[in-house]
């Protein structure tokens, strides 16, 4: 299984009045890592795939331990925990080396933005997607 690794860098504007990363911020850096591995690394020039629109069902965050700031990025490691007809699970880490500061996942479903509703995971989909899927994970759900 593949891993999706993001260098995101963070902002003073991250911190809160407590001197760490704000609860918040950790939602975008999910979506920047999730953005960049969903648009940049979607299947080649010209496919269609994941430009159609998709909407996040649900987060869920395990904070770990407090990040401050500082110049060096922190990485977003992510990959697939599962892939269903219409939805897809992608799971994270927020890290430095071995040190997890979040442990997160985010079911996020492919929508037709024209048509107004759900769609289905297309093959081209299903066939990128299942590089980063974790088999330990998919065989467990």
């Amino acid at each position: 299984m593949a891993r999706h690794h993001y260098s995101c860098p963070m902002r003073w504007s991250d911190m809160d009045a407590f001197g760490h990363v704000n609860n918040v911020v950790f939602i975008r850096y999910l979506e920047e890592a999730r953005i960049d591995f969903m648009f940049r690394l979607a299947p080649g020039e010209g496919s269609p795939s994941f430009e159609g629109g998709s909407v996040v069902a649900r987060h869920e965050i395990d904070y770990k331990l407090p990040l401050v700031h500082r110049h060096e990025p922190v990485t977003v490691e992510l990959w697939v925990a599962k892939i269903g007809a219409a939805m897809l699970t992608i799971a994270y880490e927020i890290k430095d080396g071995d040190q997890v500061y979040v442990r997160a996942s985010t079911v996020v479903v492919p929508y037709d933005l024209q048509a107004g509703r759900p769609r289905r995971i297309t093959a081209e989909e299903k066939s990128f997607l299942v590089k980063y899927l974790d088999d330990a994970e998919a065989l467990a759900a």
